[in-house]
């Protein structure tokens, strides 16, 4: 059944704890997964994918499909910053498919040679400010976060969603020097819903995703901060049949609704 790993060390750079030691394919020629075909030959073993934390709810979701259309199949996650799965990735980790949060990051794994042709983007996300639940700093705008005594977190720079949030900060003309830099998107977004932060810069998706343990608020300039999200199946992909079959599902009209319902953009 579906797996969720994490993005350590050991995770990423050992077999059985990426999930990945029954990755062989037994399906030697690609899916047609798009959300209700079925290919000519039986796909199995593991399909092992690294994505951007953003993607965590919606993946997982896609990954239940593709195992129900798939019997035999089992789909890994590692989630986690984007840099650090690329850097995972062209380090040697075994994985069959890439999801990043900006083209830049996916630019480390093709100019290392380890992706399978040329990505593709399949969604877009925007930023927005994740509060505590009824807001009571009343923040309106980017500009409020730079108030002394707000307690502000931001996703580390290298991050696509950190890079973002500086790209806005700059467009505003503001500086904002935050409580800490987190490495992924999720972890930003937990510590204002643990309460340990007043608010963090984080995507849309991750507001919807968080329910009632966050308020979002938007502001202007994320317009100007909108990620680009590309995917691609790897060069040494363990599985390369089901690898191909699980990008199908994500760019098929069920994918691309699930994405939707999560908050994301259109490509």
């Amino acid at each position: 059944m579906l797996q969720v790993t994490g993005i350590g060390a050991a995770a990423v750079l050992t077999l059985s704890a990426c999930g990945s030691s029954d990755t062989d394919s037994s399906g030697s020629s690609s899916s047609s997964s798009s959300g209700s075909s079925s290919s000519s030959k039986k796909l199995s073993g593991t399909v092992n994918v690294f994505a951007a934390a953003s993607l965590k709810e919606s993946f997982e979701k896609l990954g239940t499909q593709f195992e129900k259309e798939h019997p035999g199949t089992k789909v890994t996650f590692n989630f986690g910053g984007s840099d650090s799965l690329a850097a995972g990735i062209t380090g040697g980790a075994p994985a069959d498919v890439f999801a990043a949060a900006s083209p830049k990051t996916m630019k480390t794994v093709t100019d290392a040679g380890d992706a399978e042709g040329e990505p593709s983007t399949f969604v877009r996300n925007q930023l927005e400010i994740a509060t505590l639940p009824g807001n009571p700093h009343k923040v309106s705008s980017l500009k409020d976060l730079t108030k002394p005594g707000q307690k502000v977190v931001l996703c580390a720079k290298e991050v696509p969603c950190g890079a973002a949030a500086q790209t806005a900060l700059t467009a505003s003309k503001l500086k904002l020097t935050p409580v800490s830099y987190e490495q992924d998107v999720k972890s930003a977004l937990t510590k204002v819903e643990l309460k340990e932060a007043d608010a963090a810069v984080v995507y849309k998706t991750d507001v919807h995703a968080a329910g009632d343990k966050v308020e979002g608020v938007e502001f202007p300039e994320s317009k100007d901060a909108i990620n680009a999200y590309p995917i691609a199946p790897l060069k040494k992909a363990p599985n390369a049949a089901a690898a191909k079959a699980f990008i199908e599902l994500v760019k098929s009209a069920d994918g691309q609704k699930a994405l939707t319902d999560a908050g994301f953009l259109k490509p």
